[in-house]
């Protein structure tokens, strides 16, 4: 389990997504993204979820690597939103498409419990161009703040190849025993895809560290899941009729948690 975010749970962790809209580029009124980021993470605390990650989604499209400093204000305004909304429930802190400092400087900023890093080590091919992984760059930042924030890092992201195909597993291992990351994430191919089960188990038997599902998860896929799984990540499926780009469903959150709970 994900007890050093999660010391008490005895299950494994669930995780909602906080999906922001688009952030003064021009789209929205900040204040507004903020009102559906607080609406959408009070609907998941009040269901029962153990954290939310929350993530720059509507900012289409991305900057590869650092995003302009307007993004990462008005992010840290929007978690800290977030935050005051849902107590001390955890907060992982996602910024794409792949910068983990400005990631790293929010999460520390707001008293988040975790980051996730799309491309933490190496190197992969996105709709962004080439992509490499900082993690030099962001252990010793997170060294250097001395922030208690744990580092969630992708093997295999969706919406990527790898620049050259390697073993997954060694992929895996060398996330954890050389770029230190303190838990993976995987995912399908795309946004909202299902994840295989057999990538998870070869994942899991590669490492000690959780493994947790980065996309597609489903109620009715719960069973092929949580045997190769520590926690799971939920955005699409929780939405109202599974579309990613509308609110939280309280109904569907509900249910996905008492499905959880029911295993």
């Amino acid at each position: 389990m994900l007890r050093p975010v999660f010391p008490r749970l005895t299950r494994h962790a669930l995780i909602g997504m906080v999906h922001l809209d688009a952030l003064l580029d021009g789209r929205a009124p900040l204040a507004d993204v903020e009102a559906k980021a607080v609406a959408d993470a009070r609907v998941l605390a009040e269901a029962g979820f153990d954290a939310i990650v929350i993530e720059n989604f509507g900012d289409t499209p991305f900057y590869p690597d650092e995003v302009p400093a307007h993004t990462i204000a008005a992010m840290t305004r929007c978690v800290l939103a977030v935050r005051a909304a849902v107590g001390a429930l955890p907060l992982c802190v996602n910024v794409l498409r792949n910068d983990a400092r400005a990631a790293l400087a929010i999460a520390a900023a707001t008293a988040s419990q975790a980051i996730r890093v799309n491309v933490h080590a190496g190197a992969y091919v996105t709709d962004q161009g080439l992509v490499m992984g900082r993690a030099h760059e962001t252990v010793r930042m997170r060294r250097t703040l001395g922030a208690d924030v744990h580092i969630w890092a992708d093997v295999r992201v969706k919406h990527a190849a790898p620049l050259a195909e390697r073993d997954i597993a060694e992929e895996a291992l060398e996330l954890c025993e050389r770029a230190e990351a303190d838990a993976l994430v995987v995912s399908g191919a795309k946004t909202g895809g299902p994840t295989d089960p057999a990538r998870l188990a070869v994942v899991r038997a590669a490492v000690h560290v959780p493994i947790l599902v980065g996309s597609g998860a489903t109620i009715a896929t719960l069973d092929q899941l949580l045997p190769v799984c520590d926690g799971l990540i939920v955005g699409s499926a929780l939405k109202h009729d599974g579309d990613v780009a509308r609110p939280v469903d309280a109904a569907r959150a509900r249910a996905f948690v008492a499905a959880l709970n029911g295993r």
